[in-house]
């Protein structure tokens, strides 16, 4: 096992991954930026070291910075987190180049799976369905309005690298076509440095499926099962992720996550990922992207599963094989996770960055806090806005679903504006209830 580890993010999950660091024996190093001197992450770490300003371009983004950072703290090994450079090609291999140890995929799995376009034909070849579109990126210089009617309307403009809902639009018509291909690149080049997009059918209302993944450097690949991620605003965030997923059924979700795995052995995949698909209303799915990072909702498949995916992270990088295979890893009860955005849901979702000076956090049978905030905190205007991930457990899905709602009333964050009242108000909501939701959930039935 590594001896000193260096984590190359901030918020909750830099907590997350230093309370793993701690009960494996571990030291952590965490990198901050000036705008983070005063966070949690700082204050827990074994060390510190601010690697630059506030900007993320100046700071978690700065790949000289931080690797010198490591260096200089002796570290075996580099955690990226989430976000930022945690599916960089260009990061992983500077980390190997170093004689560091990259705690994720390599980086030639990362660009396999990082192009979109380029991912689709693999998954195609491996026998994964794919959603109809286009084989390679689009000539900027073409008029595909003959592809895209040969597709037929609706379709989606999507970006070939990055993620996040950005580079995406969606088309109803040839009138509409060359202008939101323009404004998806313009949007893919400025988010991911890359302004290359693909044309993909739209799939109506369909519902939004992950599953977790972990390979290891022995050549064994397994999965944890699936979460389903389909509330999300109507630029595709997610605010509302769950494990199981609702009504789903044993021989479906068991096709679709041996097809995960499927998946990531074509790519060899190591370490800890996610494969995310899309279920029609007729039962078919289809390969939508793989993510070659650890999740958000990661503790989702933590509660229904008991592993522990983080201490699996280290384990995995550091040579280990896989403790358990498939079966073994036993399904149990139900997972909800509730993201606790600054964000204002009457606003757009709207950022709303600040102070923090009341924060109370529920807690209880059943209920998990993965947070990086405290009263007296400064909300960065930077970074995204996660406060806190509220998760919830319960041995059906419909404690899990009272256990959310007692949440949500135990919550109470001031003077900042949260996410905290829109969740309450889809826990409540009777199609939720039923678990027939889809990702116009929010658009349909929440009147955003």
């Amino acid at each position: 096992m590594f001896k000193r580890i260096l984590i190359a993010n901030r918020g909750e999950i830099a907590v997350r991954i230093i309370r793993a660091c701690r009960e494996l024996g571990v030291e952590s190093v965490v990198t901050y930026s000036q705008a983070d001197a005063d966070s949690l992450p700082v204050r827990m770490a074994d060390h510190s070291v601010c690697i630059g300003g506030p900007a993320p371009r100046d700071s978690y983004l700065n790949i000289p910075s931080i690797i010198t950072s490591a260096l200089l703290h002796g570290c075996d090994a580099v955690h990226p987190g989430i976000g930022f450079l945690a599916e960089s090609q260009v990061f992983a291999e500077t980390v190997e180049q170093t004689g560091l140890t990259w705690i994720g995929p390599s980086a030639e799995t990362i660009e396999l799976v990082g192009d979109k376009a380029k991912a689709r034909e693999i998954m195609n070849q491996a026998g994964v369905p794919v959603i109809p579109g286009t084989k390679g990126v689009i000539d900027p210089r073409a008029d595909v309005t003959k592809v895209a009617r040969a597709f037929g309307y609706p379709l989606m403009i999507k970006a070939a690298a990055g993620g996040g809902g950005k580079g995406i639009r969606v088309v109803h018509g040839d009138d509409e076509l060359m202008k939101s291909i323009e404004l998806s690149r313009n949007e893919a080049q400025s988010s991911f440095g890359c302004p290359d997009v693909y044309i993909e059918k739209l799939v109506v209302e369909p519902r939004h499926i992950e599953v977790q993944v972990l390979g290891d450097l022995h050549g064994t690949v397994t999965h944890l099962w699936e979460r389903d991620c389909s509330v999300q605003t109507t630029n595709h965030q997610k605010l509302l992720e769950e494990g199981p997923a609702p009504n789903l059924g044993d021989t479906l979700r068991r096709r679709l996550c041996e097809t995960a795995a499927r998946a990531a052995r074509a790519v060899g995949y190591v370490n800890a990922g996610t494969v995310e698909f899309l279920l029609d209303r007729d039962g078919e799915f289809y390969f939508m992207e793989m993510n070659a990072r650890l999740q958000v909702e990661h503790p989702v498949t933590e509660l229904i599963t008991g592993v522990d995916l983080v201490k699996q992270q280290l384990l995995v990088a550091a040579g280990e094989r896989q403790p358990w295979r498939h079966p073994r890893t036993v399904l149990s009860g139900h997972a909800i996770e509730l993201r606790i955005d600054a964000r204002n849901p009457d606003r757009n979702f709207a950022p709303s960055p600040g102070l923090i000076r009341e924060w109370i956090m529920p807690g209880g049978p059943g209920i998990r806090i993965d947070t990086h905030c405290y009263a007296g905190y400064t909300v960065p205007s930077y970074y995204d806005p996660l406060l806190a991930k509220v998760l919830v457990y319960g041995a059906t899905r419909e404690e899990a679903i009272r256990r959310a709602r007692r949440a949500v009333a135990e919550t109470f964050v001031a003077p900042t504006e949260t996410t905290t009242d829109f969740h309450g108000r889809i826990l409540r909501n009777a199609f939720f209830q039923r678990g027939e939701h889809t990702t116009s959930f929010v658009r349909k039935h929440m009147n955003v």
